[in-house]
């Protein structure tokens, strides 16, 4: 049953397996596991979001209601995206897998996969450098959550 709690944690946008990893944790789920349902999880929107994310926001961008914060959508990732892609250059891939790799709020799949879908960097290459930012994230969030589980605080010791 937690294998499945934790399933769907890291589909959810922000929190994802930064958030999913921890509860496993928490729960004593063994960590091979856990990390394999996490990164499914992880990973089962961003096709969607890569595909559709971008035509919902050009399609709503001259609504009534939803209008203003649509088209301040696109243009605020179409501005970063190409600031992005002027500091990185031919570097997108490992600045993409990286900034998903972050595991910070905010940094995550959903966020990595929008940018790569309005900057048009490509399906396959986008969804690979996702990917391994989420295997990064995992990890991160895998050996952080052992290390506080266990006692071990490294941040907080005196």
């Amino acid at each position: 049953m937690w294998y499945l709690i934790v399933f769907f944690i890291s589909m959810i946008p922000i929190v994802e397996i930064r958030g999913a990893v921890p509860v496993a944790v928490a729960n004593d789920l063994n960590l091979f596991w856990t990390y394999v349902v996490c990164i499914l999880g992880n990973m089962l929107p961003v096709p969607i979001i890569y595909l559709f994310a971008r035509k919902v926001l050009v399609w709503g961008s001259d609504k009534k209601f939803i209008g203003r914060f649509f088209s301040f959508c696109l243009e605020k990732g179409e501005k970063g995206g190409r600031k992005l892609e002027a500091k990185a250059g031919n570097g997108m891939f490992v600045a993409l897998m990286l900034f998903v790799g972050i595991p910070l709020p905010g940094t995550g799949a959903w966020t990595g996969t929008l940018a790569a879908s309005i900057l048009d960097l490509g399906f396959k290459k986008s969804v690979i450098a996702v990917m391994c930012g989420v295997v990064i994230a995992g990890i991160i969030m895998g050996i952080g959550s052992v290390l506080v589980a266990n006692g071990i605080n490294f941040i907080f010791a005196p």
